[in-house]
């Protein structure tokens, strides 16, 4: 053989090996490529699960709050139907006050009882209203001195031992309306 012969062979063969070398880098280099972009994918999965958990987190917090926003918003309405007429009945009360200070003066007042009667049937129906309304009457005589409850106007000498830190008489009597003080009573402590 001559030896262009052997050389354009070892040629041919240098190039086969070249190009199995090639074709085993280009295989490595694909598979490298494969593998990264699994990786990649893998990783943005990973991300999207990572955005979707926060996502539901604040949907959920999202919707707690709007129920406690809900419930207090109800809450809220409620007492204000509730007390609505609060003012109104509390500029109410004096009135009421005149009527008893009025059946009080007529106690003494024998020449006119028809006047009486008809001054405590329209205290009645007063009272009523009142009741109906929600508003009651503080009981506060002889109980235990309350400043949470109970104004003190002044305090006199006990006259009874069993009456020291007790209210011993009432000067103005005091209204809660639905369990909440709209005027307090307002009271003489024993000491």
């Amino acid at each position: 053989m001559s030896k262009d012969v052997k050389d354009t062979e070892a040629q041919e063969e240098l190039k086969d090996k070249v190009n199995a070398g090639d074709v085993k880098e280009e295989k490595e280099t694909k598979e490298k490529h494969a593998k990264a972009k699994k990786e990649d994918k893998d990783q943005k999965i990973e991300e999207l699960g990572q955005k979707l958990s926060e996502i539901n987190d604040k949907y959920l917090r999202l919707s707690a709050e709007f129920d406690n926003y809900r419930k207090r918003t109800l809450k809220e309405r409620m007492e204000l139907t509730k007390n609505a007429g609060e003012q109104i009945l509390e500029k109410i009360l004096p009135v009421m006050d005149n009527f008893e200070r009025a059946l009080k003066s007529m106690e003494t007042a024998e020449d006119v009882p028809a006047l009486r009667e008809g001054v405590e049937l329209i205290y009645a129906n007063f009272r009523d209203f009142l009741s109906q309304q929600g508003v009651k009457e503080m009981e506060c005589l002889h109980t235990d001195f309350d400043p949470e409850l109970q104004e003190a106007v002044t305090k006199i000498p006990a006259p009874a031992e069993e009456l020291k830190g007790k209210v011993v008489d009432c000067i103005q009597k005091g209204y809660t309306l639905h369990d909440k003080v709209i005027r307090f009573p307002k009271v003489v402590v024993g000491e």
